[in-house]
C-alpha cells in the first residue's frame, strides 16, 4: 500500500470471496468498493474477506463475513522465533507478503515483509464455519477504493490453490519495486539545475539508443519464437523457453538422467520451484517427431488425476524436441515390480489393486470421459508412473490416436509392444 506525499494514508484493501462481480450497492472510501451502509451485514451478501481495515486501530488485519465489522482482528505484525511480536506498518509503502490458509473450519493468517519464509506462528488463527457463506461457485480476488484519503494499492504477485498450501513458495519475491516515500530534495543552485538537465538529456539519449537495440533484438527473438507450425496452433501452443528448461535440468546434466527410452533420455529438473520430468527426443528422428505430435495433441488437452500431466514443450531448433511433464517421484511401475531392492517398498496386494484401479480409471477417461475417444495403444508397466503417494498415472502417449465417439478408428496398423499385445495379434508376428 503506497501512500501519497502530504496526504494521510487510505483505508487499505481487501482479499475476498464473493458470488458476484461488479460494484453494485457499493460505496467508496471506508466501504472499500465492497458494501454500502444499506447492505452492510446482510447475510445474502455471501462475502468472506480478509482486509487491512477495521475499528481496533489504523493498522490491523481483520476477518469480515458479510459486513464491514470484523469478526476477528489483530494488530498487523509478525511473531519472530526469538524477538516475539513485531508491529509492521502496512501503509508505509513497503512490500509485504500475506498467507491466508483455510483448512477445515480454521482460518490462518500470517504476515511478514516480502522475501522471508512463512512465519512459524500465525498472526491469526480463527475458528470459522463458512458453510453458510460459500456457494457452489464463488469469485476470488481483491477490491479497494479511495476517497478523501488516498493511496495506491498494488498486487505484485499472488497465488491461489484449493489444496496446495506450499504453492506460494514459487512466488518471485526478489527485485520488486519499492514504494517507500523518500525524503524530498531541493536543488537551488544554477549549476545543479544545469547539471541535472544535461544529465537527464544524456540519460534520455542513452535510453533511446538502448531501447532501439533491445526492440530490434526482441523482434528478432519474437519472430523466431512466434514461428509456430500449423499443428502447434491447432492443438496446444504451450511453448516453454529452452533457456528455462536448460536451467531447470542443469544443462541436461547426466546426473539428472532418470530414464532412457527408444527416442531419447528423460531428465529430472526444477522449474519455477516445482519438480518436473523432461523428455528430450533424439535429433533427426522421424519417429520422435511423430511421437511429439501425438503427445502434444493428445495429452496436452487431457486433464485427469490418473494421467501424467503435460506442462509444455520446446523445440529449440529443427530436430530438437523436448516435452515437459509433472515429475513422478516413484518412477515407473515396472521398476517398482522388478527392480525394487528395498523390502519395505515392495508392493503388497492392496497396493497393486489400487494401481490397477487407477490405471483403469485413466483408461475409462480416455475412452469415454473426454470430448473425443483417445486410444493409448501402448499400455504396459513401464508406461505407468507412480507419484510420491504411489498413485498410478498413465503416461507416454507417443502411439496415441484420437477419433470421435461413435466412429470406428480408420487405422489398421498394428502398434504396441510385443508381450503386451492381445494374443491373436501377437501370434501374427
Amino acid at each position: 500500500m503506497a501512500p501519497t506525499r502530504h496526504l494521510l494514508p487510505g483505508h487499505g484493501f481487501v482479499f475476498l470471496f464473493t458470488p458476484v462481480t461488479g460494484i453494485q450497492n457499493a460505496n467508496a472510501a471506508q466501504n472499500l468498493g465492497l458494501f454500502s451502509r444499506t447492505v452492510d451485514g446482510n447475510s445474502s451478501n455471501h462475502v468472506f474477506r480478509n482486509e487491512e481495515f477495521g475499528d481496533i486501530n489504523d493498522n490491523h488485519v481483520g476477518i469480515d463475513v458479510n459486513s464491514l465489522t470484523s469478526v476477528n482482528a489483530s494488530e498487523a505484525g509478525v511473531y519472530g522465533d526469538e524477538e516475539g511480536f513485531k508491529v509492521l506498518r502496512m501503509n508505509d509503502g513497503g512490500n509485504y507478503q500475506v498467507w491466508i490458509d483455510f483448512d477445515g473450519f480454521v482460518v490462518n493468517v500470517s504476515l511478514d515483509r516480502v522475501g522471508g519464509k512463512k512465519p512459524t506462528r500465525c498472526l491469526m488463527k480463527v475458528p470459522l464455519d463458512l458453510s453458510g457463506v460459500f456457494e457452489d461457485e464463488m469469485y476470488v480476488g481483491f477490491t479497494a477504493s479511495t476517497g478523501t484519503l488516498t493511496q495506491s494499492h498494488r498486487i505484485l504477485g499472488w497465488s491461489f490453490s484449493n489444496d496446495n498450501f506450499s504453492l506460494s513458495d514459487g512466488l518471485v519475491t526478489e527485485g520488486l519495486p519499492s514504494f517507500v516515500l523518500r525524503g524530498e530534495r531541493f536543488y537551488r543552485s544554477k549549476g545543479s539545475i544545469i547539471g541535472l538537465t544535461l544529465g537527464v538529456l544524456f540519460v534520455l539519449v542513452a535510453c533511446v539508443f538502448i531501447s532501439c537495440v533491445l526492440i530490434k533484438r526482441k523482434r528478432k527473438v519474437m519472430k523466431t519464437e512466434d514461428d509456430l507450425e500449423d499443428w502447434e496452433l491447432e492443438y496446444w501452443p504451450h511453448r516453454i523457453a529452452f533457456r528455462d528448461i536448460d536451467s531447470a535440468t542443469n544443462s541436461f546434466s547426466d546426473e539428472n538422467v532418470i530414464g532412457i527410452g527408444g527416442n531419447g533420455k528423460v531428465y529430472k529438473g526444477v522449474l519455477g520451484g516445482v519438480e518436473i520430468g523432461v523428455k528430450r527426443i533424439n535429433h533427426n528422428n522421424d519417429d520422435g517427431v511423430r511421437e511429439l505430435l501425438a503427445e502434444v495433441s493428445s495429452l496436452g488437452r487431457l486433464r485427469h488425476k490418473n494421467l501424467v500431466g503435460l506442462r509444455g514443450w520446446c523445440k529449440k531448433e529443427k530436430g530438437s524436441l523436448i516435452l515437459v511433464y509433472d515429475y513422478m517421484e516413484n518412477g515407473s511401475l515396472d521398476k517398482a515390480l522388478f527392480e525394487c531392492k528395498d523390502d519395505t517398498k515392495i508392493l503388497n496386494f492392496d497396493d497393486r489393486m489400487r494401481i490397477l484401479k487407477d490405471v483403469a480409471n485413466g483408461i475409462a477417461y480416455l475412452h469415454e470421459g473426454w470430448e473425443a475417444k483417445v486410444l493409448h495403444r501402448d499400455i504396459k508397466s513401464s508406461n505407468v508412473l507412480l507419484d510420491k503417494d504411489m498413485n498410478a498415472k498413465l503416461g507416454d502417449f507417443g502411439l496415441a490416436r484420437m477419433h470421435q465417439h461413435g466412429h470406428v478408428a480408420t487405422t489398421t496398423r498394428v502398434v504396441g509392444t510385443v508381450g503386451y499385445l492381445v494374443l491373436e495379434i501377437s501370434c501374427n508376428f
